[in-house]
């Protein structure tokens, strides 16, 4: 689940030097024909137009439009809500968001339930991203069914005090050069560990590490002929085995992601010193740690500066919008460059678009020390695979990232742990 918070607008004042907004902005609309309309927009978590003023904005440029917004903070009520909706032809917002892990089926199964945005004032927008962003969402036949919001390249967040107090580099070049795989990672962990601040582990879940191995992989669930992979796939038992030894050997706070309650006040509190981190989840440890939490966080990049992706969403017009064209057009503005590269200086949400990433390529964080985290993610976008997305991916992960939860909290046998995952998928996906 992605999640999004907005934070403070620090980096947001360094960005926006390098952007070149224009008072129309662009994929600006004139009113319709036939009067004002009133356009509907659903999103799940934290996008950032909302907290920026996007909306209010886009308004302001375009007379006669006025915007209705909603948003859902857990996407796994999200999403299955708006199946409802869409299968009863009703309730559905102008533009709905779509989460990365449930494109793929989108594409393989509801292509009548949503607009190819080729036919759409949105068309010109389809040739601005990253290679793999706009493939993802377009159908066999070439129907473009989402316009890419963000991505998320990784790298490793961590406490630098806390790193300090156990004698380890705080660096980030130093602490990169220790961690040239995630072999690594767990034994500079174990070094942690030894001197660690009492009641502090070196990271924060089994199940947020897992995501973070598997996020580097191209080949994860499924294959390129779209099979099922997940039960031989040796990348996606290794991921899951490297995280459940994590979980047995001491290294993890126990603090399940987005659902725990202390997991949040880890972030300030020093529960865990590191944590694989997506460019959308700087804008969550700001908002969790608060201006308390300034100066004693840095990033780094991942285990042999490998790339990787960890979320992103989409922007969907459903087939039953009364207002395709009106639609479309917002949805091409909100996800532009400049917008994109704004919302990453307030929340952290990376560009999608290429032009969008030349635009914060040398973004750099003082919260966070000053860390470069347009070159750091920038460089993970680059190193990524292109990952093969399936329509039960969000199942999957989640069995998986629950099964690792049975084994860092009741201490189930990773094996044990592993064939309840596969049954699991296995009851819900077959």
């Amino acid at each position: 689940m992605t999640v999004r918070k907005k934070t403070t607008a620090a980096l947001a004042t360094a960005v926006a030097g390098t952007l070149l907004l224009a008072a129309c902005g662009g994929g600006g609309s004139a009113p319709a024909e036939g009067g004002p309309v009133e356009l509907t927009v659903s999103l799940f978590g934290t996008f950032g137009y909302e907290e920026l003023g996007l909306f209010d904005r886009y308004e302001a440029e375009n007379p006669g439009i006025t915007i209705t917004y909603e948003s859902t903070q857990g996407e796994d009520k999200y999403w299955p809500a708006l199946q409802t909706r869409l299968a009863s032809g009703s309730g559905v917002a102008d533009i709905q968001g779509i989460e990365v892990a449930r494109i793929a089926d989108v594409v393989a199964n509801q292509q009548d339930l949503w607009t190819d945005l080729r036919d759409t004032p949105a068309a010109d927008s389809i040739a601005n991203y990253v290679e793999w962003k706009e493939p993802a969402a377009t159908t066999a036949d070439g129907a473009v069914l989402g316009l890419g919001t963000d991505i998320g390249p990784m790298g490793i967040c961590y406490r630098s005090d806390l790193l300090a107090q156990a004698g380890l580099p705080t660096d980030p070049a130093a602490l990169s050069a220790r961690l040239t795989s995630w072999d690594d990672y767990l034994a500079l962990g174990r070094e942690y560990q030894a001197a660690a601040p009492a009641g502090s582990a070196w990271m924060d879940s089994a199940g947020g590490f897992y995501n973070a191995i598997i996020s580097t992989e191209q080949e994860i669930y499924y294959d390129a002929a779209g099979a099922l992979v997940h039960e031989t796939n040796p990348a996606v038992r290794s991921a899951f085995d490297t995280a459940a030894a994590a979980g047995q050997a001491g290294l993890i706070a126990r603090l399940e992601q987005f659902v725990d309650p202390g997991w949040d006040a880890g972030f300030a509190s020093g529960s865990f010193a590191t944590i694989a981190c997506p460019s959308w989840m700087i804008g969550y440890i700001k908002g969790k740690a608060g201006d308390a939490g300034a100066g004693l966080w840095n990033v780094t990049t991942l285990p042999g500066g490998a790339g990787g992706n960890w979320g992103g969403a989409y922007l969907g017009i459903p087939a039953s919008s009364e207002h395709v064209e009106e639609a479309a057009k917002l949805a091409a503005w909100l996800t532009a460059p400049e917008r994109q590269a704004e919302v990453f200086a307030s929340a952290g949400n990376f560009p999608s678009t290429t032009g969008g990433i030349e635009m914060v390529a040398d973004a750099t964080d003082p919260w966070f020390n000053d860390a470069p985290i347009g070159q750091i993610f920038s460089t993970s976008t680059q190193n990524a695979p292109v990952q093969i997305l399936g329509p039960e991916d969000g199942v999957i992960k989640s069995a998986m990232v629950q099964a690792l939860l049975s084994v860092e909290a009741n201490g189930v046998a990773p094996a044990d742990a592993w064939n309840s995952a596969l049954a699991d998928v296995n009851n819900q996906v077959g």
